[in-house]
């Protein structure tokens, strides 16, 4: 798939001068680096939002959820809402990993591995607020059907609420199991990567012992592929599950057949705001601008508009039903006349600007390709789907068939503190991820560099040789040769040594002609006079790499033993199977040692 000829119409996925090798040092660069002060300040505020939360939930557990604003009608109120909220932001993760992955959509590789983080982070925040709810966190197993001393005192197996436990739990595990398996070849390539003993020996055991060969990367696809058609179902069936919470009920406005495929589409809108959030945020703190562009972003709003407007059609049918039914009960629904002139008209209408109106500017292709537009269009629909939950289950509890029991809810400072936290601990969980774990599936973006990638695309359309090129620095170090680069990747290939036989690794002249002054330096291999040595010896180089290193002419100790960091890097670049292990084993030293 990836390197198939892509139509020069398409903008490339890949921006500036990027080599393979750029991808990694690009990618592990937070990782490796030191924190800069726009992630401190960023982490900071989210620490402190987390503590905020954590010290109102202590409050909340220790005191009872009296502290809470719910009253006898109306029982689900703030923390139902932000349940909800939570796992549909969840959804986002699921689709573009699974799903895309399926449709063999290229332009997911960049944003994917973040969002997959994020569907995890916001599932763990949502699984807090039904804990909590409990009143009694430390009787949470109580919703595990497991033997117990009571005898025959089960779980309700009927109840939606029991249902909602299997279906998160196997949707985080499906995710997590996910996640991690795609983050198996970028710990690896940190591992190789990094001088510091302590994060090679962690990185070495996150990366379960991965080590770039064939049977790796067939397992790896093999795996993917197995988990993206577990993890599509589950796009469809945790948020229908969770609707199930009230459209199983009798309460006017939730017992609608519509609440399934409605919230599937509204967890998907939601989750796309929120991923253009947070990639919007982390392309500007950690320098990702060439790997999450504007084309990205333009595909997703796509994905927004798409899904906003199933949402949209759902808003209109739930009014018109409501409407048409002529049922008086109806019209004190999250969706009716009542709800926007009642008391709650300021959600009512809170909802349909945030859900309905502003989206549609996305239709500009001017505002859906401006990026401080995206962020505020991804914010105003992030708050619109709250609204649109608290709407669903406060506007609809606070007027019942009793009108002696009407009421209205008014949250507490322990209700918004406790939503503030999650939103803190949300963003603590993802800034630490985004320095310590690589943000961008960097194996993934190679993969479609030579189809997609900036450079490959105006070389590929406009004959332009690589020379002068970002990533042709090194040659610089080759200045002694009496040729010029220039004047060596225009040749003829017969000018290349006979014994490089690099066109399975090269694609270019260029290339072959720094593999040429490469040999230059550290000498040819002349098999009529010389004989190869057994280069598998050296830590490091298994019968692959060998194969490799004879390719680019590489036979002897001889010529491993003059090999200086200059070389190494050329070798990472044009092989990139275990970047730095070279220079991290040392192979000019142990070259050195084995042909004395």
């Amino acid at each position: 798939m990836s390197s198939h000829y892509e139509a020069p119409i398409r903008e490339p996925l890949i921006l500036g001068e990027k080599s393979y090798h750029d991808i990694s040092v690009d990618v592990g660069a937070p990782i490796l680096g030191k924190a800069n002060k726009s992630w401190w300040i960023c982490f900071s505020i989210a620490l402190i939002a987390f503590l905020w939360g954590l010290g109102c939930i202590v409050y909340t557990v220790s005191t009872g959820i009296g502290v809470w604003g719910l009253n006898k009608t109306i029982g689900w109120a703030w923390d139902i809402t932000n349940f909800v909220w939570w796992v549909g932001i969840g959804h986002a993760g699921t689709l573009i990993s699974a799903v895309l992955l399926l449709f063999r959509q290229k332009w997911r590789m960049a944003i994917n591995r973040s969002a997959e983080a994020m569907t995890i982070f916001a599932v763990v925040q949502a699984g807090l607020f039904p804990i909590i709810h409990m009143g009694r966190p430390w009787l949470a197993y109580w919703v595990v059907p497991i033997p117990n001393q009571f005898g025959s005192l089960w779980v309700n197996f009927n109840s939606p609420l029991l249902w909602d436990v299997f279906a998160i739990s196997t949707y985080l595990s499906v995710s997590l199991v996910f996640w991690w398996t795609g983050l198996l070849p970028d710990f690896a390539m940190i591992r190789d990567r990094t001088k510091s003993p302590f994060q090679q020996k962690i990185y070495g055991i996150l990366s379960f012992g991965w080590s770039g060969r064939a049977k790796d990367w067939q397992r790896f696809e093999e795996v993917s592929l197995v988990l993206a058609g577990l993890a599509t179902p589950l796009v469809l069936s945790v948020h229908t599950i969770v609707s199930f919470d009230f459209a199983t009920s009798v309460v006017p406005g939730w017992h609608s057949t519509i609440f399934p495929p409605y919230f599937v589409a509204g967890a998907i809108f939601s989750g796309f705001a929120m991923v253009q959030t947070l990639l919007l945020v982390m392309r500007k703190v950690v320098n990702l601008e060439n790997y999450i562009t504007i084309v990205h972003i333009e595909f997703m709003n796509k994905v927004i508009l798409l899904t906003g407007g199933i949402v949209t059609v759902a808003y209109l049918t739930e009014y018109f039903i409501g409407w048409y039914s002529g049922v008086p009960y109806e019209n004190y629904t999250y969706l009716s006349f009542g709800a926007a002139t009642g008391p709650y008209w300021w959600a009512f209408w809170a909802l349909i600007i945030c859900n309905l109106i502003v989206p549609l500017t996305l239709w500009v292709k001017k505002w859906r390709r401006n990026i401080l537009w995206t962020f505020i269009v991804a914010l105003v629909i992030n708050i619109g789907m709250w609204f649109e939950r608290f709407d669903i289950i406060v506007i609809c509890l606070s007027k019942d068939r009793l009108a002696s029991t009407w009421t209205m809810f008014s949250p507490t400072f322990v209700d918004i503190g406790v939503f503030v936290g999650t939103i803190g601990f949300f963003f603590v969980l993802f800034l630490l991820y985004a320095r310590t774990f690589p943000v961008i599936a960097q194996a993934e973006v190679k993969s479609i560099l030579k189809s997609s990638g900036e450079r490959y695309k105006r070389i590929r359309e406009s004959g332009e040789d690589l020379a002068g090129t970002a990533t042709d620095e090194r040659t610089s170090n080759y200045a002694t040769r009496p040729e010029s680069l220039a004047a060596a990747s225009n040749a003829k290939s017969t000018y290349h040594q006979s014994t490089v036989n690099a066109d399975a690794l090269v694609d270019t002249e260029t290339k072959k002609a720094e593999i040429d002054l490469m040999l230059a330096k550290i000498g040819t291999y002349d098999p009529a006079t010389q004989s190869a040595d057994d280069l598998q010896k050296i830590s490091g180089v298994g019968p692959v790499l060998e194969q490799k290193l004879h390719q680019l002419g590489i036979y002897t100790y001889d010529q491993v033993s003059k090999m200086t960091k200059t070389e190494y890097d050329l070798l990472d670049e044009i092989i990139d199977a275990f970047p730095g292990r070279a220079e991290r084993d040392d192979w000019a030293g142990q070259a050195q040692n084995l042909k004395q």
